[in-house]
Formats: C-alpha cells, sequence, structure tokens
C-alpha cells in the first residue's frame, strides 16, 4: 500500500476543489456526464457496508483517513491519495479517525476505456495497489470532479479518459487482469447500448445474440473479459442508475422500483444495497442533506 503526507500531492488534488467546514454526514452527486457519475461525500465512522460496481471506482481523499477493506486487506488513504478500485471487486468504506472523512469519487464504465487503451489493451488494466501516489493520476481525478455542478464536456471528457488510461496502465498488475486472445469491442460496444436502451425490461440472450452477432457463451466471455462483468449484472446496473437518478423527484421506492425494472421495492433494495453499500432510503437521506 502506499500513502503519502497531506504535503505534496494532496496540493495537486486539493488545492483546487472547495473546501467544506460542514460537519454533516452527506453525500453530492454531480450531473451525469457521458456515462461518468462523480459524488462528494463526508462521513464519520463506518459509512459503507460491503458492496460492488461493474464500474472503476476512482477517487481522491480531501480529508481526514479514508479506510476501507478491499481484497482481504484493509487500507488506509491520506489526503492527496488515488484510490483505483477495480470492477465488480467488494469493498466497505468509512472514515478511520474521530475527524471525519470529506472524499471525491468518479466511477467510470470500462467501456469507456476501450478506444483510450488502443493496442496496448490485453484486458481491464488490475492495479495491485488500490492507494496510489501518483501526482499526474491525482491531477487527473482532480481535474473531472473539480466542477461537481456542471456536466464534463466532450472534448474535456476525451482528455480526462486518456488521461485516467494512462495512468492505470502505470500502476497496472501485467500478470493480472489479462484474458489471452483479442475481444470483439464492437460486438461489446453493440451489446452495451442495446442492454441501456432497454434496462428497463427483461432482455434475453437470444436477442443478445442477434444484437452481437456472437453466441451466448462466446459473448458472456468477452463482455466478461472486456469490462469485467456479465451482461446480467450490466443490465441490472443500468437500472440501479436510472433509480437512482430518480430518488429525491418525490416519487415512492415502490414507484421507481417498479418503473426501473425490478419486480418490487424489496428487490429493487437489495440490489441498491449491495451495489451502493446503504439502503436506497439512507442514500436519500444523505443525498438531500448535501
Amino acid at each position: 500500500m502506499l500513502v503519502t503526507s497531506a504535503g505534496s500531492i494532496a496540493c495537486a488534488g486539493q488545492s483546487n476543489l472547495e473546501r467544506s467546514c460542514t460537519t454533516n454526514d452527506s453525500i453530492r452527486i454531480a450531473p451525469a456526464s457521458g456515462g461518468i457519475a462523480r459524488i462528494e461525500a463526508q462521513f464519520h465512522g463506518d459509512a459503507f457496508e460491503p458492496h460492488r460496481h461493474d464500474t472503476y471506482a476512482l477517487g481522491l481523499t480531501l480529508r481526514g483517513v479514508q479506510t476501507f477493506s478491499y481484497r482481504g486487506i484493509v487500507r488506509y488513504s491520506q489526503p492527496g491519495n488515488v484510490i483505483v478500485l477495480h470492477p465488480d471487486e467488494v469493498h466497505d468504506g468509512g472514515a478511520a479517525t474521530e475527524e471525519g472523512l470529506r472524499y471525491r469519487m468518479m466511477y467510470l464504465p470500462p467501456e469507456m476505456l476501450i478506444d483510450a487503451l488502443g493496442d496496448r489493451r490485453g484486458g481491464l488494466p488490475f492495479v495491485g495497489s488500490p492507494v496510489v501516489a501518483d501526482r499526474a493520476f491525482a491531477e487527473s481525478l482532480a481535474d473531472a470532479m473539480r466542477d461537481l455542478n456542471g456536466e464534463i464536456g466532450d472534448l474535456h471528457m476525451n482528455d480526462i479518459v486518456s488521461r485516467i488510461a494512462d495512468g492505470l496502465l502505470r500502476h497496472a498488475d501485467s500478470a493480472v487482469g489479462k484474458v489471452g486472445g483479442k475481444t470483439d469491442a464492437n460486438a461489446i460496444r453493440r451489446t452495451c447500448e442495446h442492454l441501456q436502451a432497454h434496462s428497463q425490461r427483461q432482455v434475453t440472450s437470444g436477442e443478445l445474440e442477434k444484437v452481437s452477432g456472437l453466441d451466448r457463451f462466446t459473448l458472456a466471455r468477452h463482455f466478461r473479459a472486456s469490462l469485467g462483468t456479465s451482461p446480467h449484472r450490466y443490465l441490472i446496473m443500468r437500472r440501479l442508475e436510472r433509480a437512482r437518478d430518480m430518488i429525491g423527484s418525490g416519487r415512492s421506492l415502490v414507484e421507481i422500483a417498479l418503473e426501473t425494472g425490478f419486480a418490487d421495492q424489496a428487490h429493487f433494495t437489495r440490489h441498491f444495497k449491495k451495489t451502493h453499500g446503504m439502503t436506497p432510503g439512507r442514500w436519500a437521506t444523505l443525498s438531500s442533506q448535501s
């Protein structure tokens, strides 16, 4: 594990991000930008129960000491450190000291890396140490999360994703996360677009075979090799994204669950907690306090 003092890298990532002196636990959610989700959160004590995302979770610790369990080890991140969590890896999170914790996190869909990685791609870059000291990497994340009030423009997004891809490759373990053979990037892209467009209903394997041009078993292997997750979980995550955006709109959780394709509120709550480490009700409370 790599950690730094609150100097050096903290200045690169933290000095240009607005500071907050409130001590209330809260989550601030930025407008969606090209598939990338961004939040700022502040907590005292344990914040998130064990959960997992189908995206890269990339963060900057801004204040306090951030702690989380990841791949069987308790990790710690100080201000300025970069946090890199691989898709579908279980983790929790919270503050390690009584001072509390403030951090910003972005959730990068791995399919956005396909073009940015180009010929260097041999599977999703896996960063063995989830706490990284890297000034350039920290600056790229700070750039992406500096303005949480607005969306990220197209040209700016391309630059950010390119720099993040470079950062991931710098720290990737070349022996981990690599998959032999080539995957069909166009087939994966068509499959993702179909799942995004039809996330509110059941999608069959036969549909995806027609869309991708691959048989269901080849598609499953290519999909996981490319994105680190399965088509089924990808579909569930797109439902959760839509549902999360609807929380706070005044709609009941039952209505949100049914409209986004879940069988009922219990089904929705179960998947939400597995993905975000808290119930949708607690998420709604915390996000309303930001």
